[in-house]
């Protein structure tokens, strides 16, 4: 049998949606559906009722579930103890990060995975850190790199693997808002500023508490995905920000900004860590990955 298909099955098992699946497979829907269909056909009966608006799994299905997932076990098992008397392990770990976090903490990850486990494949997407803890919740990565939250979600296992404090960043050239932060002085008046704000998230929370203790009426210029966005809207002196510090460390137009020097109290950082299933990290691909990540804690901590 087909382990690929076995793979397509447990991924529309999981979800129950063909285009959710068909993305974590890496495969287009209708090559996800073609391969249902043959897996169907190759074991006799259907193991989900479909039609335009839903997928389910049928009773067979159901019970499909178990031996797949102890087919695709019990073949690790065999490439590693029979093909491979040294125990090496094979794998494919899905990983989830923004742009800033590939080339900080996951650089020095991977750089280690290769040199201990050159068998595991990778794959990699990033974007939007607001949402890293909800991609590993919904199955579309296995892990992620993300921000702690003050309350963390009972199904997720956190590893910290470092820190970053927030800083408020404003253009370094000549623009409006320099010419505000020159009439102010030592004291600014931040109601009077214009704010580039995350569009969800943790630091958009921290934010808005920040605001409320202080009782300023911001106002808000742009709402962004992405806080590296953030940074290059803030370089072109459309406003002012609160970002991480490491975002500003790794950012190519750091040098076009100014941390503010008048932080009136700046909201505490946060841990920055691996996040992945509590159910998953029996899997030995994300295991390894995960003990890695955990050695090189003192190493990625950034406690700015």
């Amino acid at each position: 049998m087909d382990h690929k298909r076995l793979h397509y099955f447990l991924a529309l098992a999981k979800t129950l949606h063909f285009a959710r699946a068909s993305e974590l497979c890496h495969i287009s829907a209708p090559t996800l559906s073609r391969n249902i269909k043959q897996l169907e056909d190759e074991v006799g009966v259907t193991l989900f009722s479909r039609d335009n608006r839903s997928v389910k799994l049928t009773r067979e299905g159901e019970s499909f579930i178990d031996y797949a997932n102890a087919t695709l076990t019990n073949w690790q098992r065999f490439r590693s103890n029979v093909q491979d008397p040294e125990q090496t392990i094979y794998g494919k770990v899905s990983i989830y990060c923004s742009v800033t976090a590939s080339y900080s903490f996951l650089h020095h990850m991977l750089e280690q995975l290769r040199l201990q486990h050159q068998h595991i494949e990778i794959k990699l997407n990033t974007g939007d850190p607001a949402v890293a803890i909800n991609r590993v919740l919904d199955g579309h990565e296995a892990m992620a790199i993300a921000a702690k939250p003050d309350k963390l979600p009972a199904q997720i296992a956190f590893a910290s693997i470092g820190y970053s404090s927030l800083v408020f960043i404003a253009p370094r050239n000549a623009s409006l808002i320099t010419q505000k932060l020159a009439q102010f002085g030592d004291k600014i008046d931040w109601s009077e500023l214009e704010f580039i704000v995350p569009e969800q998230g943790f630091t958009r929370q921290r934010l808005e508490q920040w605001w409320r203790k202080h009782g300023i009426n911001a106002k808000i210029y742009a709402q962004v995905a992405g806080h590296e966005a953030m940074v290059s809207m803030v370089s072109l002196g459309l406003g002012i920000a609160m970002v991480p510090k490491i975002v500003l460390d790794n950012s190519p137009l750091k040098d076009r900004v100014q941390i503010l020097s008048d932080q009136k109290e700046a909201p505490p950082g946060f841990e920055i860590g691996l996040a992945v299933l509590h159910k998953a990290l029996p899997d030995a691909a994300l295991k390894a990955l995960w003990e890695i990540a955990q050695s090189l804690k003192d190493v990625n901590s950034l406690g700015n």
